[in-house]
């Protein structure tokens, strides 16, 4: 017991001077990328040791401490065995990240009783890198998003299993009550009652101290209750932390004070929901809710193109698009006809990849993405770390360039550079154009010069364990990563005019790290490569694409919520909505 209670207690230390010691240390946003956790490997190796002298000399008093000190052993043990492996596990990647951010807060209070020897411990080292709170939520955000996105079941998640296979040390009731209070911060009232309950119950079974208190737990789930419009569970759940009050007059007054909350809730929800059905934005805020279901059903795999589609493809040697290609033709696998989608194997060797790899690394920043005012920003919904390479940098990426414009047919002249990117624990880019929307202004990487992205080449740099596909939302297509290969699609119609049919995701990385690098090329350059057509297409989905059909079996309502979404017409009624609204401005 004393062993475990050092070990929690050193995750709470390292958050709590992270915030004054920003500016010294090096800097961290590591959930956004799984190659930046691990330095904390080194970090964590260095509280454990450093932990472990103070104890040596505060024996006696520092009983908590020493337990804290057990846990982080074994969780340091753990992650060198394999470190690339321990790593790519999202329970292993907030555990770390927890044990430096938050836990550490109750450990400094606990050492500051010991002033003497607290100098004897230097926990925090400018050459080491330490996670923030930013990563602690990040952290969380992800493991909520692989739960939603997969059907994880949050009671096996805390005992360290991870889609049905034990891959890591169980988690503490501090651990679960941590991700309880952040969702409950977060309004995801659902979730965090299930990880709170987790929480109570591993309390009660493993009766340490902890920087949590039973009340604690107790008072976040009646709240949970209350949020959730469950107002007599809420009103059991103060009772019995009331029992818990010796004091009658107290109890009694923490009841009625309940019971006039409640009534003030019911008035304020009640305006809150004529609120929002009058909100104009309803309607999209809906259709998005929708796409998100069918996002989660193919990057789970439950969804699969129609046979109309499927029996037609070919896989095939591509010789024709370059003399080069005729002396070493390409293996072309074709996933889709109308928008024709491929994946060319083998277009990318292990070497190259290693070095694009060590050269993006030292110059990866959050991935951004560009708002209506042209403004670059990070986003909720895009969890990797990025950097950008040109041709001139490196032979490789020149000759890497040249080699698209074999097996694409298109001019490089007004392409892009050449983006690599790596997802972060639970790392995802929700469902998006590449192409510029015909009823946005153009901003950043669209201007006149270049023309909209015409297409799309994204390699696969990294073999991904489970997750990590690329899901086509309109086409009910998920093409799964498979390393030193290329996925290639048009985005435009031959008329210049986007395609919505290739509206496209990059699903969680359940485990395993994915690195990927893209090539976005543009309109100018390629008039006589790709002509238009005696048909003009307007911006949408030309024809009407085949409806795709389940996979897997499940139940009819879940079966009927994404049928639903293609009979309907997908995302194409949002576009048509926001380009109605974007005519009436300009008319007005």
């Amino acid at each position: 017991m004393l062993m475990r209670a050092v070990h929690e207690v050193c995750r709470f230390l390292q958050f709590c001077k992270i915030a004054a010691k920003a500016s010294a240390s090096r800097e961290a946003e590591v959930f956004t990328a799984t190659t930046e956790l691990e330095p904390l490997i080194e970090t964590l190796g260095k509280v454990t040791n450093d932990l472990e002298n103070y104890i040596e000399k505060e024996k006696k008093r520092l009983n908590v401490l020493e337990n804290q000190l057990r846990l982080y052993k074994k969780e340091y043990v753990s992650s060198t065995q394999d470190v690339p492996k321990y790593l790519e596990n999202p329970i292993n990647a907030f555990k770390i990240i927890k044990r430096l951010t938050t836990d550490l807060k109750f450990t400094e209070r606990s050492i500051h009783i010991g002033a003497e020897n607290i100098k004897s411990v230097a926990l925090y080292s400018d050459d080491l890198m330490y996670p923030t709170l930013e990563d602690l939520k990040g952290s969380v955000a992800a493991l909520t998003r692989l739960k939603n996105t997969y059907e994880l079941k949050i009671n096996e998640l805390a005992e360290g299993i991870l889609a049905g296979e034990a891959c890591s040390i169980p988690m503490t009731s501090s651990d679960c009550f941590v991700l309880g209070k952040t969702l409950f911060e977060k309004r995801r009232f659902k979730t965090s009652k299930q990880w709170l309950m987790e929480a109570l119950r591993k309390y009660e079974a493993e009766g340490d101290v902890y920087d949590i208190s039973f009340v604690d737990i107790l008072q976040y789930i009646r709240n949970t209750y209350y949020k959730l419009n469950k107002d007599k569970a809420a009103l059991e759940w103060t009772k019995k932390i009331s029992e818990l009050n010796t004091n009658s007059t107290e109890t009694l007054k923490v009841i009625g004070n309940f019971h006039g909350d409640v009534d003030k809730k019911e008035n304020t929800e009640a305006n809150n929901r004529t609120k929002i059905e009058k909100d104009e934005d309803f309607f999209m805020a809906q259709v998005l809710a929708h796409e998100v279901k069918v996002y989660e059903a193919l990057c789970r795999g439950d969804i699969e193109i129609p046979q109309e589609i499927s029996k037609r493809l070919k896989c095939t040697f591509l010789t024709g698009t370059h003399p080069f290609l005729k002396l070493a033709p390409i293996k072309m696998e074709q996933m889709y006809i109308g928008p024709d989608i491929y994946v060319f194997h083998q277009v990318i060797s292990d070497e190259e990849i290693e070095h694009i790899k060590n050269m993006a690394k030292p110059k990866f920043q959050r991935a951004i993405i560009f708002d209506p005012q042209g403004r670059s920003r990070p986003a909720h919904y895009r969890i990797s770390k990025s950097a950008w390479l040109s041709d001139r940098e490196s032979p490789v990426v020149g000759r890497l360039s040249k080699r698209i414009s074999h097996f694409t047919g298109l001019d490089m002249g007004t392409a892009e550079l050449l983006q690599i990117g790596n997802y972060g624990i639970g790392g995802h880019y929700e469902p998006h154009f590449d192409f510029a929307l015909s009823h946005v202004k153009p901003v950043g990487p669209f201007n006149e010069n270049v023309g909209n992205r015409i297409a799309t080449v994204l390699f696969y740099m990294s073999e991904v364990a489970q997750g990590g596909a690329t899901a086509f939302t309109e086409l009910g297509l998920s093409v799964f990563p498979v390393k030193n290969s290329a996925l290639f699609w048009m985005n435009l119609h031959p008329s210049g005019e986007g395609d919505i049919s290739t509206r496209h995701a990059a699903c969680p990385v359940l485990r395993g790290s994915k690195w990927v690098s893209n090539k976005w090329i543009h309109q100018v350059g390629q008039e006589f490569l790709k002509p238009c057509n005696l048909e003009h297409q307007k911006e949408g989905v030309m024809g009407k694409d085949p409806i795709p059909v389940k996979a897997k079996a499940k139940s009819e309502d879940h079966n009927e919520l994404l049928y639903s979404w293609y009979r309907s017409g997908g995302i194409q009624k949002l576009i048509n909505r926001r380009q109605e609204q974007h005519l009436n401005e300009v008319q007005s």
